[in-house]
């Protein structure tokens, strides 16, 4: 058995800020209210190597894991695994940008994954979790990423009546 999620945002911002934002890892911790810092191992090309440190759960345990990303700015797409799974046997992400005709950006992740039999949850456990955190983060971003667009608009209209 495994696991399967796809959760989809439609964020009021332009594809490029969307884009910029969401794929600035340095910068995670200041956008996912999840992550507690990043560290870029490597980059090669549009292929980055990075450990994710998480905040602590309610258990005080602090998960952390090295993957690899690979953007394809022309598809729209971003391709990810984990390199060391920790309790998962394997975790393929991929994200899906596409532009509305409203000049807004549909944001879609999908997880397929599957758990180790020792890991504290079971595929249907993550798959709850990862649909409950995901909507979470998503809306976060969203907020953020309108926050942003909406001073940018505001500052060309500003500089432009002047």
């Amino acid at each position: 058995m495994s696991g399967h999620t796809e959760n989809e945002i439609t964020i009021a911002a332009p594809f490029d800020l969307v884009w910029d934002v969401t794929n600035d890892l340095e910068n995670w911790p200041r956008l996912f209210s999840e992550y507690r810092s990043v560290e870029v191992l490597g980059r090669e090309g549009d292929k980055t190597t990075f450990r994710l440190t998480m905040h602590p759960d309610d258990n005080g345990q602090v998960w952390s894991w090295v993957s690899e990303r690979e953007t394809h700015r022309d598809a729209r797409t971003v391709r990810a695994r984990r390199v060391e799974p920790g309790p998962f046997e394997f975790m393929d992400i991929r994200w899906e940008y596409a532009q509305t005709p409203d000049g807004g950006t549909r944001m879609r992740w999908i997880q397929d994954f599957a758990m180790k039999p020792t890991a504290p949850v079971d595929d249907a456990g993550m798959t709850d979790h990862l649909n409950r955190n995901t909507r979470i983060q998503m809306d976060l971003i969203r907020e953020k990423i309108e926050r942003r667009a909406r001073v940018r608009t505001e500052y060309a209209e500003s500089t432009v009546s002047n």
